[in-house]
């Protein structure tokens, strides 16, 4: 089961977060609203305001253009033994997405800790992924009261540069929007994007979960406009020092195809206090969508030493 938490971030942006696990004990004449939910979590209800549950928690935080549904099985499997939540972030999924919101570093960090504060998660163990990432362990820096250990999903701390940003750019105006169908979605994605090096059907159904129907077609969740205002807020940045400033256990994760290299993942690791070091071999950027048991085999020990 997922139900639907509302949670207020920076700003007043209504963040939808999702929880994992059997539903809470609720009195009946307690009216719960009903969201709408998409098609992943379909029939699952809203958690009622105030709930909390006593296993240690978990928040998992997407990469750009990802959205909580991506974390659905990692948060089933952590579930059994955690209350593992996962949050679309503002811009992202179904939380909101104001024309004049923050898409700054600050904003999305301050979301997270108001989610663990809100949820009552903390102290939690952070998982993100890309972009997730970076939030998790600015955040863990930041707020070293609130986390308890960080996993950090393929994401570099090197700056990246204006040359990056010109592709994503260039990229977002090369998708065929409005697509005609889910298949043409998860076609152009998992195959004809000039992006992809060879066929891969898990990246066309990450990128059919960021779908929804409109009018004329198939068209991402998101403002493409809003990512890019979301990524030039850290492409242009190293963040090497937010990294030495992490104080808690954290494990750097890479996928061997993915965007972080081994030896850049490795001096990370050294950077970190206390950095610990995974590699998911036959995946791509999207680890834990790409190899979810392997990716599940390279974080449990680290989830059961720091949950201990």
């Amino acid at each position: 089961m997922a139900r639907r938490i509302d949670v207020t971030g920076a700003g007043g942006v209504r963040l939808a977060a999702w929880e994992f696990g059997d539903p809470p004990k609720t009195d009946p004449a307690i009216s719960v609203a009903e969201p709408a939910i998409p098609s992943q979590f379909a029939g699952e209800r809203a958690a009622p305001p105030g709930h909390q549950d006593h296993a240690p928690g978990v928040l998992l935080l997407h990469g750009l253009m990802g959205r909580a549904s991506h974390w659905a099985s990692t948060a089933r499997w952590l579930s059994e033994r955690h209350r593992a939540v996962a949050l679309d972030q503002r811009g992202h999924g179904q939380s909101d997405k104001p024309p004049q919101a923050s898409f700054t570093r600050e904003a999305y960090v301050e979301d997270a800790e108001a989610a663990l504060e809100q949820l009552g998660l903390a102290p939690t163990v952070l998982i993100g992924h890309a972009m997730g990432a970076l939030t998790a362990w600015q955040l863990a820096a930041k707020r070293p009261d609130l986390v308890r250990g960080v996993i950090i999903c393929d994401m570099r701390a090197s700056a990246l540069g204006a040359a990056s940003q010109r592709e994503w750019a260039d990229w977002f105006k090369a998708w065929p929007v409005p697509f005609a169908t889910l298949a043409d979605v998860r076609k152009w994605f998992g195959e004809d994007d000039p992006w992809v090096e060879r066929p891969n059907a898990a990246r066309g159904e990450f990128y059919a979960e960021v779908m929804h129907e409109s009018p004329d077609g198939w068209r991402p969740v998101f403002d493409p406009e809003q990512m890019l205002k979301s990524r030039e807020t850290w492409v242009y940045d190293a963040h090497w020092e937010e990294l030495a400033a992490v104080q808690c256990p954290a494990l750097v994760v890479r996928g061997l195809d993915g965007e972080l290299g081994r030896a850049e993942a490795q001096e990370m690791v050294r950077v970190l206090p206390r950095g610990e070091y995974a590699e998911v071999a036959d995946a791509g950027h999207l680890v834990h969508y790409d190899q979810p048991e392997a990716w599940r085999a390279a974080i449990e020990p680290f989830l059961d030493g720091v949950m201990v």
